[in-house]
């Protein structure tokens, strides 16, 4: 079993002075329906929290702690801010294009500038601030976990949303993911309008139809 996630980058920054280290991260590249959401939360520097010993990445999380832990880092952070970036921008910009502008527009609506940004996996060439990209950095950095469970419950509430607009889809379970549920529903249905055109077994259908 992996370890859970640490401070142990955030201590090395705090150790430089650097006391506001942002983590980053983004939920919804994969599914075939629904916008990319990131967040990008600042938690205080040195905190020892109790509820951090909870924390994991978002994807190994029940929706009940997710829920609960989402609201833990809304209270103590010192700044959390989302980036949704919608389907329509998914299929214009491509999926990596899409998650970058969802991680600077999370970036930009900070309360407080952070001194250095940790993302998971991506780099964004286009943020002037010192930044590291860490692989699988939900799972080893307390702060990148936070945004992703940050992110995680936003997406999840706006395809719960979908869903009563959108009836026959399962957006509500699957959140937009290619269930067989939701393959089959897309073959019987076609697509809606939050679909993304250009994802395959979306573009497929369209194709046949």
């Amino acid at each position: 079993m992996r370890e859970p996630p640490t401070f142990i980058y955030e201590e090395d920054l705090w150790a430089q002075g650097a006391d506001l280290v942002a983590g980053v991260d983004e939920v919804g590249r994969g599914p075939l329906a629904g916008p990319v959401v990131a967040a990008a939360v600042l938690l205080p520097p040195r905190c020892r929290f109790s509820w951090l010993a909870r924390v994991r990445d978002s994807k190994v999380l029940s929706p009940a702690r997710r829920e609960e832990l989402a609201g833990h880092v809304c209270k103590d952070a010192v700044a959390i801010a989302l980036g949704i970036i919608p389907h329509g921008f998914v299929d214009a910009l491509g999926i990596v294009e899409a998650t970058r502008r969802a991680m600077l527009a999370a970036l930009a609506e900070l309360s407080s500038t952070p001194e250095f940004v940790l993302i998971d996996a991506l780099s964004l060439p286009r943020c002037r601030l010192p930044q590291r990209p860490i692989i699988h950095g939900d799972g080893l950095s307390l702060s990148i976990a936070c945004a992703s469970i940050v992110a995680k419950v936003a997406r999840d509430q706006l395809m719960l949303e979908a869903d009563g607009r959108f009836s026959g889809y399962g957006f509500a379970h699957n959140k937009g993911y290619a269930t067989r549920e939701h393959l089959d529903a897309l073959t019987r249905l076609g697509p809606c309008s939050i679909h993304r055109r250009t994802f395959a077994p979306v573009r497929a259908c369209l194709e046949c139809s």
